[in-house]
Protein backbone atom coordinates (compact mmCIF):
# COMPACT_ATOMS: atom_id res chain seq x y z
CA UNK A 1 0.00 0.00 0.00
CA UNK A 2 1.69 3.53 -0.85
CA UNK A 3 1.88 5.97 1.37
CA UNK A 4 -0.54 8.43 -0.60
CA UNK A 5 -3.38 5.46 -0.16
CA UNK A 6 -2.66 5.51 3.62
CA UNK A 7 -2.75 9.00 4.27
CA UNK A 8 -6.00 9.17 2.46
CA UNK A 9 -7.75 6.53 4.58
CA UNK A 10 -8.33 8.27 7.84
CA UNK A 11 -9.80 11.31 5.33
CA UNK A 12 -12.14 8.83 4.05
CA UNK A 13 -13.64 7.73 6.89
CA UNK A 14 -14.16 10.98 8.59
CA UNK A 15 -15.80 12.36 5.21
CA UNK A 16 -18.19 9.42 5.29
CA UNK A 17 -18.96 10.14 9.07
CA UNK A 18 -19.89 13.15 8.71
CA UNK A 19 -22.30 12.29 6.38
CA UNK A 20 -24.69 9.48 7.99
CA UNK A 21 -27.40 7.74 5.73
CA UNK A 22 -30.24 5.38 6.91
CA UNK A 23 -31.15 2.26 4.34
CA UNK A 24 -31.89 2.95 0.83
CA UNK A 25 -31.39 6.70 1.54
CA UNK A 26 -27.90 7.46 1.37
CA UNK A 27 -27.16 9.41 -1.65
CA UNK A 28 -24.87 11.33 -0.86
CA UNK A 29 -23.10 8.24 0.26
CA UNK A 30 -23.17 6.09 -3.09
CA UNK A 31 -22.20 9.77 -5.03
CA UNK A 32 -19.02 10.00 -3.10
CA UNK A 33 -18.40 6.41 -3.83
CA UNK A 34 -18.59 6.91 -7.38
CA UNK A 35 -16.46 10.67 -6.94
CA UNK A 36 -13.49 8.10 -5.46
CA UNK A 37 -13.64 5.36 -8.14
CA UNK A 38 -14.29 7.96 -10.88
CA UNK A 39 -10.69 9.26 -9.28
CA UNK A 40 -9.36 5.65 -8.53
CA UNK A 41 -10.18 4.78 -12.67
CA UNK A 42 -11.84 1.48 -12.48
CA UNK A 43 -13.19 -0.35 -16.27
CA UNK A 44 -17.08 0.09 -14.66
CA UNK A 45 -19.20 1.42 -12.32
CA UNK A 46 -22.46 0.05 -11.62
CA UNK A 47 -25.28 2.61 -9.52
CA UNK A 48 -28.45 2.30 -8.26
CA UNK A 49 -31.12 0.40 -10.69
CA UNK A 50 -27.99 -1.22 -12.62
CA UNK A 51 -26.54 -2.48 -9.59
CA UNK A 52 -29.53 -3.93 -7.36
CA UNK A 53 -32.55 -6.87 -8.62
CA UNK A 54 -35.08 -4.11 -7.78
CA UNK A 55 -37.84 -6.62 -6.89
CA UNK A 56 -35.43 -8.06 -4.66
CA UNK A 57 -35.05 -5.16 -2.37
CA UNK A 58 -36.40 -5.51 0.98
CA UNK A 59 -37.35 -3.33 3.64
CA UNK A 60 -37.88 -0.22 1.42
CA UNK A 61 -38.89 2.64 2.81
CA UNK A 62 -42.34 4.47 1.59
CA UNK A 63 -41.33 7.81 -0.88
CA UNK A 64 -42.50 10.47 2.31
CA UNK A 65 -39.31 8.85 3.83
CA UNK A 66 -37.17 8.89 0.92
CA UNK A 67 -37.78 12.23 -0.71
CA UNK A 68 -36.20 14.17 2.30
CA UNK A 69 -32.60 12.54 2.50
CA UNK A 70 -32.92 12.98 -1.88
CA UNK A 71 -33.63 16.86 -1.04
CA UNK A 72 -30.76 17.17 0.87
CA UNK A 73 -28.07 15.14 -1.07
CA UNK A 74 -29.55 17.71 -3.70
CA UNK A 75 -29.01 20.58 -1.87
CA UNK A 76 -25.14 19.30 -0.74
CA UNK A 77 -24.46 19.47 -4.25
CA UNK A 78 -25.04 16.13 -5.50
CA UNK A 79 -24.37 15.58 -9.44
CA UNK A 80 -28.22 15.15 -11.30
CA UNK A 81 -27.03 12.19 -13.16
CA UNK A 82 -26.22 10.06 -10.10
CA UNK A 83 -29.73 11.64 -7.96
CA UNK A 84 -31.67 10.37 -10.97
CA UNK A 85 -29.98 6.83 -11.19
CA UNK A 86 -30.31 6.47 -7.01
CA UNK A 87 -34.36 7.46 -7.63
CA UNK A 88 -36.77 5.62 -5.68
CA UNK A 89 -34.26 4.79 -3.09
CA UNK A 90 -31.95 2.87 -5.52
CA UNK A 91 -28.46 3.17 -3.62
CA UNK A 92 -25.35 1.57 -3.81
CA UNK A 93 -23.02 0.69 -6.54
CA UNK A 94 -21.07 -1.91 -8.16
CA UNK A 95 -17.11 -1.33 -9.75
CA UNK A 96 -15.32 -3.53 -11.28
CA UNK A 97 -11.45 -3.20 -12.07
CA UNK A 98 -9.86 -5.95 -14.56
CA UNK A 99 -6.53 -6.52 -14.50
CA UNK A 100 -5.87 -9.26 -17.52
CA UNK A 101 -6.34 -12.71 -17.40
CA UNK A 102 -7.11 -14.59 -13.63
CA UNK A 103 -9.93 -15.23 -10.92
CA UNK A 104 -12.80 -13.29 -10.68
CA UNK A 105 -12.87 -11.94 -6.58
CA UNK A 106 -15.82 -9.57 -4.89
CA UNK A 107 -15.27 -7.65 -1.63
CA UNK A 108 -18.43 -6.79 -0.64
CA UNK A 109 -18.81 -3.94 1.90
CA UNK A 110 -22.03 -1.92 3.57
CA UNK A 111 -23.31 1.35 3.24
CA UNK A 112 -25.34 2.41 5.86
CA UNK A 113 -25.81 4.24 9.32
CA UNK A 114 -27.82 3.67 12.32
CA UNK A 115 -30.66 5.93 13.38
CA UNK A 116 -29.08 6.91 16.79
CA UNK A 117 -27.88 10.25 18.07
CA UNK A 118 -24.27 10.68 18.06
CA UNK A 119 -22.42 11.84 21.46
CA UNK A 120 -21.26 15.48 21.84
CA UNK A 121 -19.23 14.84 24.53
CA UNK A 122 -15.92 16.15 24.96
CA UNK A 123 -13.82 12.88 25.23
CA UNK A 124 -15.56 11.40 22.12
CA UNK A 125 -13.43 11.94 19.32
CA UNK A 126 -15.78 12.69 16.20
CA UNK A 127 -16.95 15.46 18.23
CA UNK A 128 -13.35 16.84 19.53
CA UNK A 129 -12.03 16.49 16.20
CA UNK A 130 -15.13 18.20 14.27
CA UNK A 131 -15.99 15.04 11.82
CA UNK A 132 -19.01 14.04 14.28
CA UNK A 133 -22.41 13.31 12.39
CA UNK A 134 -23.90 16.33 10.55
CA UNK A 135 -27.06 14.56 10.31
CA UNK A 136 -28.68 14.41 13.76
CA UNK A 137 -30.26 11.69 14.73
CA UNK A 138 -28.44 9.36 12.54
CA UNK A 139 -24.83 8.01 13.28
CA UNK A 140 -22.29 5.59 12.09
CA UNK A 141 -22.03 3.55 14.81
CA UNK A 142 -20.89 0.11 13.49
CA UNK A 143 -18.33 1.18 11.15
CA UNK A 144 -19.40 1.03 8.31
CA UNK A 145 -17.55 4.46 7.20
CA UNK A 146 -14.47 2.35 7.72
CA UNK A 147 -15.52 -0.64 6.05
CA UNK A 148 -16.15 2.34 2.96
CA UNK A 149 -12.47 3.67 3.32
CA UNK A 150 -11.00 0.03 3.43
CA UNK A 151 -13.15 -0.85 0.39
CA UNK A 152 -11.64 2.37 -1.80
CA UNK A 153 -8.65 2.02 -0.26
CA UNK A 154 -8.07 -1.99 -1.46
CA UNK A 155 -9.07 -1.11 -4.94
CA UNK A 156 -6.57 1.62 -5.09
CA UNK A 157 -3.83 -0.79 -3.82
CA UNK A 158 -5.09 -3.55 -5.78
CA UNK A 159 -5.13 -1.43 -9.50
CA UNK A 160 -1.42 -0.60 -7.98
CA UNK A 161 -0.49 -4.26 -7.49
CA UNK A 162 0.73 -7.41 -9.86
CA UNK A 163 -3.21 -8.63 -9.32
CA UNK A 164 -4.08 -10.61 -11.89
CA UNK A 165 -7.86 -10.86 -12.86
CA UNK A 166 -11.00 -9.07 -12.26
CA UNK A 167 -11.59 -7.42 -8.93
CA UNK A 168 -15.71 -6.48 -7.99
CA UNK A 169 -16.32 -4.25 -4.69
CA UNK A 170 -19.78 -4.18 -3.97
CA UNK A 171 -20.99 -1.40 -2.32
CA UNK A 172 -24.08 -2.61 -0.47
CA UNK A 173 -26.78 -0.70 0.94
CA UNK A 174 -29.78 -1.01 3.95
CA UNK A 175 -27.49 -3.60 5.60
CA UNK A 176 -28.63 -2.62 8.96
CA UNK A 177 -32.65 -3.23 8.02
CA UNK A 178 -31.30 -6.67 6.22
CA UNK A 179 -32.53 -5.18 2.77
CA UNK A 180 -29.78 -5.05 -0.04
CA UNK A 181 -27.95 -8.05 0.46
CA UNK A 182 -30.38 -10.11 -1.80
CA UNK A 183 -31.12 -7.36 -4.03
CA UNK A 184 -27.12 -7.28 -4.95
CA UNK A 185 -27.02 -10.71 -4.49
CA UNK A 186 -29.46 -11.36 -7.24
CA UNK A 187 -27.97 -8.28 -9.66
CA UNK A 188 -25.94 -10.56 -11.89
CA UNK A 189 -22.39 -9.30 -11.12
CA UNK A 190 -21.98 -12.35 -8.61
CA UNK A 191 -22.38 -15.22 -11.17
CA UNK A 192 -18.83 -15.36 -12.41
CA UNK A 193 -17.25 -14.78 -8.96
CA UNK A 194 -14.57 -17.07 -8.10
CA UNK A 195 -13.84 -16.15 -4.23
CA UNK A 196 -16.07 -13.61 -2.33
CA UNK A 197 -14.72 -11.35 0.31
CA UNK A 198 -17.03 -9.58 3.15
CA UNK A 199 -15.33 -8.06 6.38
CA UNK A 200 -16.28 -6.34 9.47
CA UNK A 201 -14.54 -4.18 11.90
CA UNK A 202 -14.20 -4.24 15.84
CA UNK A 203 -16.72 -6.69 17.53
CA UNK A 204 -15.16 -6.85 20.13
CA UNK A 205 -11.51 -7.67 18.55
CA UNK A 206 -8.75 -5.33 19.76
CA UNK A 207 -6.25 -3.51 16.76
CA UNK A 208 -4.09 -6.00 15.63
CA UNK A 209 -6.37 -9.33 15.95
CA UNK A 210 -8.09 -11.22 12.78
CA UNK A 211 -10.72 -13.44 12.62
CA UNK A 212 -9.91 -14.63 9.30
CA UNK A 213 -13.63 -16.47 8.91
CA UNK A 214 -16.57 -16.48 10.81
CA UNK A 215 -19.31 -19.21 11.12
CA UNK A 216 -22.68 -19.52 12.58
CA UNK A 217 -24.20 -16.00 12.03
CA UNK A 218 -27.79 -16.58 13.03
CA UNK A 219 -30.67 -16.82 10.07
CA UNK A 220 -32.97 -14.05 10.15
CA UNK A 221 -36.40 -12.56 9.69
CA UNK A 222 -38.01 -8.91 10.51
CA UNK A 223 -41.31 -9.01 10.56
CA UNK A 224 -44.58 -6.89 11.01
CA UNK A 225 -48.43 -7.93 12.07
CA UNK A 226 -51.21 -5.38 12.11
CA UNK A 227 -53.70 -6.57 13.86
CA UNK A 228 -57.58 -4.84 12.76
CA UNK A 229 -60.69 -4.91 14.84
CA UNK A 230 -63.66 -2.72 15.45
CA UNK A 231 -63.55 0.57 17.79
CA UNK A 232 -66.02 0.93 20.21
CA UNK A 233 -66.38 3.44 23.33
CA UNK A 234 -64.77 1.91 26.29
CA UNK A 235 -67.05 2.85 28.58
CA UNK A 236 -70.85 2.83 27.56
CA UNK A 237 -70.25 -0.30 24.94
CA UNK A 238 -66.53 -1.99 24.91
CA UNK A 239 -68.57 -5.16 24.34
CA UNK A 240 -70.02 -3.68 20.99
CA UNK A 241 -66.03 -3.34 20.16
CA UNK A 242 -63.28 -6.07 18.94
CA UNK A 243 -60.19 -5.09 20.61
CA UNK A 244 -56.79 -5.30 18.11
CA UNK A 245 -55.17 -4.08 21.20
CA UNK A 246 -55.58 -7.31 23.35
CA UNK A 247 -55.06 -9.32 20.71
CA UNK A 248 -51.60 -7.69 20.05
CA UNK A 249 -50.85 -7.84 23.79
CA UNK A 250 -51.60 -12.08 23.51
CA UNK A 251 -49.58 -12.23 20.81
CA UNK A 252 -46.85 -10.68 22.22
CA UNK A 253 -46.68 -12.97 25.33
CA UNK A 254 -47.41 -15.93 23.91
CA UNK A 255 -44.51 -15.33 21.77
CA UNK A 256 -41.85 -15.51 24.40
CA UNK A 257 -43.92 -18.77 24.74
CA UNK A 258 -42.83 -20.21 21.66
CA UNK A 259 -41.00 -23.82 22.26
CA UNK A 260 -37.57 -22.90 21.93
CA UNK A 261 -35.75 -25.95 18.92
CA UNK A 262 -33.81 -28.95 20.09
CA UNK A 263 -32.03 -28.62 17.03
CA UNK A 264 -30.44 -25.36 18.30
CA UNK A 265 -30.24 -21.76 19.37
CA UNK A 266 -33.53 -19.72 17.96
CA UNK A 267 -34.43 -16.25 19.67
CA UNK A 268 -38.20 -14.15 18.95
CA UNK A 269 -38.37 -10.51 19.91
CA UNK A 270 -41.12 -8.31 19.76
CA UNK A 271 -39.41 -4.61 19.89
CA UNK A 272 -42.32 -2.25 19.08
CA UNK A 273 -45.88 -1.91 18.95
CA UNK A 274 -47.95 0.79 17.77
CA UNK A 275 -51.48 1.89 17.24
CA UNK A 276 -55.08 2.89 19.09
CA UNK A 277 -56.13 6.53 18.94
CA UNK A 278 -57.67 7.22 22.52
CA UNK A 279 -57.76 5.58 26.24
CA UNK A 280 -61.54 5.13 26.12
CA UNK A 281 -61.51 4.03 22.45
CA UNK A 282 -61.40 0.17 21.89
CA UNK A 283 -58.09 0.11 19.66
CA UNK A 284 -59.39 -0.65 15.86
CA UNK A 285 -55.96 -1.62 14.25
CA UNK A 286 -52.43 -2.28 16.34
CA UNK A 287 -48.64 -2.46 14.60
CA UNK A 288 -46.11 -4.70 16.18
CA UNK A 289 -43.09 -4.62 14.71
CA UNK A 290 -40.53 -8.09 15.42
CA UNK A 291 -37.76 -10.63 14.62
CA UNK A 292 -36.74 -13.89 14.74
CA UNK A 293 -33.97 -15.81 14.64
CA UNK A 294 -32.17 -19.26 14.59
CA UNK A 295 -29.17 -21.30 14.17
CA UNK A 296 -29.73 -22.18 10.91
CA UNK A 297 -32.01 -21.07 8.00
CA UNK A 298 -34.34 -23.96 8.66
CA UNK A 299 -34.89 -23.13 13.10
CA UNK A 300 -35.31 -19.23 11.85
CA UNK A 301 -37.85 -20.44 9.79
CA UNK A 302 -39.90 -22.70 12.37
CA UNK A 303 -39.48 -19.42 14.99
CA UNK A 304 -41.34 -17.54 11.74
CA UNK A 305 -43.84 -20.04 11.33
CA UNK A 306 -45.15 -20.48 15.10
CA UNK A 307 -45.23 -16.70 15.51
CA UNK A 308 -47.67 -16.09 12.52
CA UNK A 309 -48.89 -18.95 13.80
CA UNK A 310 -48.78 -17.34 17.45
CA UNK A 311 -50.42 -14.15 16.01
CA UNK A 312 -53.15 -15.89 13.74
CA UNK A 313 -54.37 -17.37 17.34
CA UNK A 314 -54.14 -14.25 18.87
CA UNK A 315 -56.55 -12.56 16.14
CA UNK A 316 -59.21 -15.30 16.35
CA UNK A 317 -59.47 -15.10 20.22
CA UNK A 318 -60.20 -11.93 20.02
CA UNK A 319 -61.99 -11.45 17.02
CA UNK A 320 -60.03 -9.70 15.20
CA UNK A 321 -58.02 -10.17 11.47
CA UNK A 322 -54.34 -10.16 11.40
CA UNK A 323 -51.53 -9.90 8.36
CA UNK A 324 -48.08 -10.67 8.96
CA UNK A 325 -45.58 -9.62 6.60
CA UNK A 326 -41.95 -10.38 6.25
CA UNK A 327 -40.11 -7.05 5.88
CA UNK A 328 -36.33 -8.46 5.33
CA UNK A 329 -34.71 -11.85 6.10
CA UNK A 330 -31.31 -13.67 5.71
CA UNK A 331 -29.96 -17.03 6.14
CA UNK A 332 -27.25 -18.74 7.55
CA UNK A 333 -24.16 -19.04 5.34
CA UNK A 334 -20.80 -20.15 6.89
CA UNK A 335 -17.27 -19.51 5.73
CA UNK A 336 -15.51 -21.46 3.77
CA UNK A 337 -12.77 -22.93 5.40
CA UNK A 338 -10.42 -23.03 2.67
CA UNK A 339 -10.60 -19.09 1.90
CA UNK A 340 -10.83 -18.78 5.50
CA UNK A 341 -7.50 -20.38 5.93
CA UNK A 342 -5.98 -18.48 2.89
CA UNK A 343 -6.59 -15.40 5.07
CA UNK A 344 -5.62 -16.75 7.90
CA UNK A 345 -2.07 -17.30 6.40
CA UNK A 346 -2.05 -13.91 4.51
CA UNK A 347 -2.76 -12.11 7.93
CA UNK A 348 0.06 -13.84 9.91
CA UNK A 349 2.82 -12.01 7.20
CA UNK A 350 1.54 -8.92 8.05
CA UNK A 351 3.74 -6.76 9.90
CA UNK A 352 0.76 -5.36 12.21
CA UNK A 353 -0.99 -8.36 12.85
CA UNK A 354 -0.18 -10.09 16.04
CA UNK A 355 -2.79 -12.82 16.61
CA UNK A 356 -5.15 -14.33 14.27
CA UNK A 357 -7.87 -16.57 14.92
CA UNK A 358 -8.77 -19.24 12.12
CA UNK A 359 -12.43 -19.34 12.92
CA UNK A 360 -15.44 -17.65 15.89
CA UNK A 361 -18.90 -17.87 16.11
CA UNK A 362 -20.32 -14.36 14.86
CA UNK A 363 -23.79 -14.92 16.89
CA UNK A 364 -25.49 -12.04 14.95
CA UNK A 365 -27.02 -11.75 11.47
CA UNK A 366 -26.05 -10.11 8.50
CA UNK A 367 -27.16 -10.12 5.54
CA UNK A 368 -24.33 -10.83 2.75
CA UNK A 369 -24.77 -14.56 3.21
CA UNK A 370 -27.26 -13.73 0.71
CA UNK A 371 -24.20 -13.24 -1.18
CA UNK A 372 -22.14 -15.79 0.36
CA UNK A 373 -24.75 -18.27 -0.82
CA UNK A 374 -24.73 -16.99 -4.20
CA UNK A 375 -21.23 -17.23 -4.78
CA UNK A 376 -20.68 -20.91 -3.08
CA UNK A 377 -24.19 -22.36 -5.28
CA UNK A 378 -21.80 -20.90 -8.19
CA UNK A 379 -18.83 -23.07 -6.91
CA UNK A 380 -16.83 -20.22 -5.58
CA UNK A 381 -15.78 -19.73 -1.95
CA UNK A 382 -17.05 -16.99 0.54
CA UNK A 383 -15.43 -15.79 3.40
CA UNK A 384 -16.58 -13.11 6.22
CA UNK A 385 -13.41 -11.63 7.90
CA UNK A 386 -13.21 -9.63 10.86
CA UNK A 387 -10.72 -6.76 11.40
CA UNK A 388 -9.96 -6.01 15.05
CA UNK A 389 -10.65 -2.33 16.32
CA UNK A 390 -9.74 -0.77 19.63
CA UNK A 391 -13.78 0.60 20.11
CA UNK A 392 -14.13 2.58 23.24
CA UNK A 393 -17.71 1.73 23.66
CA UNK A 394 -19.68 -1.09 21.83
CA UNK A 395 -21.18 -1.01 18.58
CA UNK A 396 -24.72 0.59 18.19
CA UNK A 397 -23.70 3.05 20.83
CA UNK A 398 -23.50 6.76 20.63
CA UNK A 399 -20.08 6.93 21.71
CA UNK A 400 -18.93 4.02 18.86
CA UNK A 401 -15.54 5.50 17.67
CA UNK A 402 -12.54 2.90 15.93
CA UNK A 403 -8.67 3.25 15.54
CA UNK A 404 -7.88 4.73 12.53
CA UNK A 405 -4.43 2.78 12.93
CA UNK A 406 -7.04 -0.60 11.46
CA UNK A 407 -7.82 0.97 8.45
CA UNK A 408 -4.40 0.36 7.18
CA UNK A 409 -4.49 -3.10 8.12
CA UNK A 410 -7.83 -4.01 6.50
CA UNK A 411 -6.40 -2.62 3.70
CA UNK A 412 -2.95 -4.41 3.68
CA UNK A 413 -4.79 -7.89 4.58
CA UNK A 414 -7.68 -7.49 1.96
CA UNK A 415 -5.16 -6.18 -1.26
CA UNK A 416 -2.21 -8.73 0.18
CA UNK A 417 -5.25 -11.63 -0.12
CA UNK A 418 -6.32 -10.16 -3.98
CA UNK A 419 -2.78 -10.68 -5.31
CA UNK A 420 -2.35 -13.91 -3.18
CA UNK A 421 -5.57 -15.26 -4.90
CA UNK A 422 -4.85 -14.28 -8.23
CA UNK A 423 -0.86 -16.74 -8.06
CA UNK A 424 -2.97 -19.59 -6.81
CA UNK A 425 -6.16 -21.60 -6.01
CA UNK A 426 -6.57 -21.94 -2.64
Amino acid sequence: MSNEVRHRLSDLRRAFHRRPEPGWREFQTTARVVEELERIGVDEIAVGREALATDERMAVPPDADLEPWRERAREAGVRADILERTADGHTGVIAVLEQGEGPCLGLRVDLDAISMRESTEADHRPAAEGFRSEHDGYMHACGHDAHLAMALGTLETVKQSDFAGTLKVFFQPAEEISGGGKAMAESGYLDDVDYLLALHIGLDHPTGEVVAGIEKPLAMAHLTATFEGASAHAGKAPNEGANAMQAAATAIQNAYAIPRHSDGMTRVNVGCIEGGTASNVIAEEVTIEAEVRGETTALMEYMRTELERVCYAAAEMHDCDVTPRVISESPRVDSHPALRDLVGNVAWELEDVDRVIQSEAFGVSEDVTYLMQRVQENGGLASYVLIGTDHPTSHHTPTFDVDEESLGIGVALLSETAVELSRRRP
